[in-house]
């Protein structure tokens, strides 16, 4: 298990939910800190936290689509404090939304903030820890859905399976160089990632959930960002290939692998479900 203490973590999407949490939790470990986002207000409210729990902070406020931007995140690494040792891609966001109604440009800006971007970091990170001789831990926030989609929500599952296959490929090309790869995979967790999905999917107020999970989502699968944080530092201790939050959601991930009848099952329910979501509302009277 690695002491924490004094290593240097770059995190993106650190304004709020999965990203800001990780934030303190690394702040409580005695970590360095170099936080992305784009809202600077938001994330000067996350830096004033780390600060208070000990940890040095600096800030770079931006999209992770950007110019620059990574690399802008990783120079600011190098300048603070001699360079990042972790590197956890979490910004990403998500609709629900019937996919012959996605525009082209919905579909593509979803891969170019999920996908892309998230990669490019990490492409970015692992070239500068090969250069100079150097090892690293790069994370990626993936996804539950990375390994069974679900309805109306195919595009943000295909964005999260591609970052968890180029991931796990990645980890095995750069294990031999001391470079070390994991991917996050949480479950429902609340924060407000799914007040926006449901601002994108066009839903209404009584749609849009409470508590920042979303009014259908089973409780039994919810959690808090704060947990999705503990596990992280866990993975970032251990270096496990895989960072879960739920075994049950793991366990089912494996059956649907193995039973894809049974997966099939279980998505028609939630496309049921689903359904009444999307269907125009009948005004004839």
């Amino acid at each position: 298990m690695k002491d924490l203490s004094g290593k240097v973590v770059v995190i993106t999407g650190a304004s709020s939910g999965i990203g800001a949490a990780t934030a303190v939790a690394c702040a409580e470990q005695g970590m360095k800190l170099v936080l992305g986002a784009r809202r600077r207000d938001r994330l000067e409210e996350v830096a004033a936290t780390v600060r208070a729990r000990g940890g040095g902070v600096e800030l770079l406020v931006g999209d992770v689509t950007d110019p620059g931007n990574a690399a802008g995140l990783l120079d600011l690494a190098e300048d603070a404090h001699g360079g990042a040792d972790f590197v956890f891609s979490n910004a990403g966001y998500s609709f629900e939304r019937p996919f012959t109604e996605t525009s082209e440009e919905d579909l593509r800006a979803m891969f170019e903030v999920n996908f892309f971007a998230s990669v490019e970091l990490c492409r970015l990170a692992a070239r500068r820890w090969l250069e100079g001789g150097r090892g690293g831990h790069l994370i990626l926030c993936s996804s539950c859905v990375s390994k069974f989609p679900l309805p109306y929500q195919g595009i943000y599952a295909a964005t999260k399976a591609a970052q968890a296959m180029v991931a796990r490929s990645l980890r095995h090309e750069l294990a031999p160089r001391g470079i070390r790869v994991s991917t996050v995979h949480p479950i429902t967790t609340r924060t407000e990632f799914f007040d926006r999905s449901s601002e994108l999917s066009g839903f209404g107020e009584g749609q849009a959930g409470r508590n920042g999970v979303p009014d259908h989502a089973p409780r039994l699968f919810v959690q808090s960002p704060e947990r999705v944080a503990r596990a992280i530092i866990g993975g970032m201790r251990s270096a496990r290939s895989e960072i879960w939050t739920s075994w049950t959601v793991r366990f089912s991930a494996a059956l649907f692998t193995l039973f894809p009848a049974l997966q099939d099952l279980v998505m028609g329910r939630q496309a049921a479900s689903a359904h009444s979501r999307h269907e125009p509302a009948d005004d004839r009277g």
